[in-house]
């Protein structure tokens, strides 16, 4: 009798401030500091994703970084769903007939829901407050308001719609005014029996996930079965530590048996205790009794219902003890709404809380450990670009002061050379008769032959020079360019990168250098004309070219063979002996014919008078002494030698002729391109060496390219970094103010009242 002046001041205390009211405020709070937590880690995670995709800030965010943000933005996800919603939800689940829908009915005073024997829940039933004065309900998946003439049409209106299953959900809407609980957004929720399904986990997804406070109503008359042990397991694996009662239902068929009751109690306790501490691990073995009651709610409900008709509370049939009963269940309210209104924000809350600062700190670690990793790589970049730009510029300095030295020493090394060829080839051309010697071959005077003999002299001398050549100078100056070119090597080896140095023999490869000396003998002496015809040796032309010389010889048998032609027209070109029949000379001019002319006649004059003498004193002392015996004897003597040099007069002193001729006008010709020649040899080696240097200063160019690019790309790296280290100490600052919100929140809702 005295919970209904409790009870009424209860419902009028609702009226100015309801317990409940803390929690919507409590929610509404956490839900704000969830939402920008949320947001905090989704840009968190894009920031991490977006730095582990940079291949070049490698190793800065690990995958498992970015795998773990990624978790906690699907699991912020989830708890921000569950705490968006606008009531605090209370979930009743048990075996059929256990009493369910009469407990829920107990608690709203009225036969909201139906109940009775049997199955009498076919699906679940959600009762939640609604502001208008009519109770109405929708089904799943509609919106159409169905109305509730009756408490007892609804149970028949759920029998008649065959298209509901064990799995649908019918929303009972009940007015707050009719009922106090309701009135601060609360949802009490009826399920069919755990026993008459298989399918727990669709029931738990579809309808517990989200649940608050778990009530289960078990059977006194019995024990706890494992179908209800087991639909509990799952939740438990579902949901972090769930709020459960525990309502042993049917509490009045104790009195049959009084001497059993505080054994039976003593039983039902224990394992309702060890099933919540042991086996689901939900609350410690203190508070366990605290959520364990034992209770008749057809008894409260008949007697609630009696009051509200003016009847007295104990009217009727009521087992022996209602009266405790009664107290136990008033009892399990008031816990009920101690939980909801003192401990449930507490409950509801505390695990979501603990998990966001979990989360902040770990996220704002990750954010640190981000910016450690990107400072340390952004020193280390600007150490590598100092390093790579001092390389840079010593390579350009060092290479400044080789192209110098390389040039002077190619300098060098080229006039060497040149001096070398130079002496080398003077010497080969004043023993090229040895060469000529040595050449044998088909000889004789007719055109054609002369014509083959001469050019395979011609290949002959080359080619005994160029040997000759190779042999005196070839290997002295390739061991000489080898040498300079591995001291080029050896000293821009320090340029290149460590890569290139392995390789360098590869990338500039040492080969052997061969001069070519290229004397091309056959344009060379291409007009050479021997002279082979017989002439004798104290002939005219020879007694002319000793006495005279060989220069004036010449002038002198042309200007008289010229004053025995002086009717016939005066021709361009005039031959030479010593040339043969197609070498020619030019004729002077008229000047410059006359004074010939006054030296020739001094010439002739002197050499007639000379002979003149000669001969009248020699001849006068012969005559006189031997008389005409040794002019006979002296002409015969000169017919002789005149007819052993006409029978000598062979081919084979026609090839040794041939072969002295050419031998004096080779040697001139030869004189005249020793100069060319060592030139052209010098500007080989020059070519080689320039050509090997070439190449390493490709690579070097190729190593400042690198330098430069490696720079920039540092460069770029570093600004990269240095975003990297803002955007991630803006986060941690985010984080730290999330912190100082989750703290706040702790510290107004989480912590005890005092």
């Amino acid at each position: 009798m005295a919970s209904a002046p409790l009870l009424r001041r209860t419902d009028s205390a609702r009226g100015d401030f309801s317990p409940l009211k803390h929690f919507v405020v409590a929610k509404k709070t956490i839900s704000d500091v969830f939402e920008q937590l949320l947001d905090y880690v989704r840009e968190s995670s894009a920031f991490v994703e977006e730095t582990y995709g940079n291949k070049a800030l490698e190793n800065i965010a690990s995958q498992d970084q970015k795998a773990k943000i990624q978790a906690y933005a699907e699991k912020l996800a989830v708890i921000q769903e569950v705490l968006s919603r606008r009531h605090m939800k209370v979930a009743f689940f048990g075996r059929t007939s256990n009493g369910k829908s009469t407990v829920i009915n107990a608690m709203l005073r009225d036969r909201v829901l139906p109940s009775g024997i049997g199955h009498t829940t076919n699906c679940f039933l959600s009762v939640e407050g609604t502001d208008e004065d009519k109770a109405y309900l929708k089904t799943e998946g509609s919106d159409e308001e169905k109305s509730i003439k009756t408490v007892n049409q609804l149970a028949h209106a759920l029998h008649m719609d065959e298209s509901l299953d064990a799995g649908c959900l019918v929303r009972v809407f009940w007015p707050k005014t009719k009922c106090a609980l309701l009135r601060d957004d609360l949802v009490l929720v009826d399920s069919p029996g755990t026993d008459v399904t298989s399918q727990l986990d669709s029931w738990i997804d579809k309808f517990c996930l989200d649940a608050d406070v778990f009530v289960l109503v078990a059977n006194s008359e019995s024990t706890l079965m494992n179908t209800e042990k087991h639909f509990f397991h799952k939740v438990n694996e579902r949901l972090s530590k769930p709020n459960i009662f525990i309502l042993n239902n049917r509490w009045d068929a104790s009195a049959n048996e009084p001497e059993y009751m505080e054994d039976v109690r003593k039983q039902h306790t224990d394992r309702c205790v060890n099933f919540l501490v042991e086996e689901l691990k939900v609350v410690d073995r203190e508070q366990a009794p605290n959520r364990i009651f034992f209770v008749s709610a057809k008894e409260v409900l008949n007697s609630r219902m009696q009051r509200a008709q003016g009847m007295p509370e104990t009217g009727g049939a009521l087992a022996e003890g209602f009266q405790e009963r009664l107290k136990e269940f008033q009892s399990f309210e008031r816990r009920f709404e101690e939980c909801i209104s003192q401990s449930a924000v507490k409950t509801k809350f505390e695990q979501h809380t603990i998990r966001a600062k979990q989360i902040t700190e770990t996220v704002k670690g990750i954010m640190d450990a981000i910016n450690i990793e990107a400072a340390e790589k952004r020193v280390a970049a600007l150490e590598d670009r100092e390093y790579q730009m001092d390389r840079l510029e010593f390579v350009k300095n060092q290479l400044n002061l080789l192209i110098h030295d390389i040039k002077k020493k190619i300098k060098a090394i080229s006039e060497e050379v040149e001096t070398k060829v130079s002496s080398a080839m003077g010497e080969e051309i004043c023993r090229l008769n040895v060469i000529i010697d040595e050449f044998h071959a088909d000889f004789h005077p007719s055109p054609h032959v002369l014509k083959i003999y001469k050019s395979e002299l011609l290949s002959h001398v080359e080619e005994g020079m160029g040997k000759n050549l190779a042999f005196r100078c070839s290997n002295a100056v390739n061991a000489s360019v080898q040498a300079s070119q591995r001291d080029m090597i050896e000293c821009m080896l320090p340029l290149l990168p460590s890569a290139v140095q392995s390789q360098i023999h590869m990338l500039v490869p040492s080969r052997k250098f061969d001069l070519s000396y290229d004397l091309n003998c056959a344009t060379l002496c291409s007009d050479f004309q021997e002279n082979i015809e017989f002439q004798f040796s104290l002939g005219w032309t020879a007694l002319v070219h000793r006495f005279l010389g060989p220069a004036n010889a010449q002038t002198a048998l042309k200007l008289v063979d010229q004053n025995f032609q002086f009717t016939r027209p005066a021709l361009p070109l005039a031959r030479t002996p010593s040339s043969g029949p197609s070498s020619t000379v030019a004729l002077p001019n008229q000047e410059n014919a006359i004074m010939t002319q006054e030296d020739l006649m001094v010439a002739m004059a002197t050499l007639t008078s000379r002979t003149s003498m000669g001969v009248v004193v020699v001849g006068g002392v012969v005559w006189r002494t031997l008389g005409w015996r040794l002019i006979a004897l002296s002409t015969t003597l000169y017919g002789l030698l005149y007819l052993y040099e006409r029978l000598t007069w062979t081919t084979k002193a026609k090839e040794r002729s041939l072969k002295r001729q050419f031998v004096d006008y080779a040697t001139e010709k030869l004189q005249l391109i020793v100069s060319f020649t060592s030139a052209n040899c010098s500007h080989q080696v020059q070519q080689e060496m320039a050509t090997t240097f070439a190449r390493l200063c490709q690579q070097v160019d190729r190593t400042q390219k690198e330098l430069e690019a490696e720079i920039s790309q540092l460069t770029a790296k570093i600004e990269q970094l240095e975003t990297v280290q803002s955007r991630s100490k803006t986060l941690r600052h985010k984080a730290t103010d999330l912190e100082k919100k989750l703290e706040a929140f702790t510290n107004q809702y989480l912590q005890p009242q005092q």
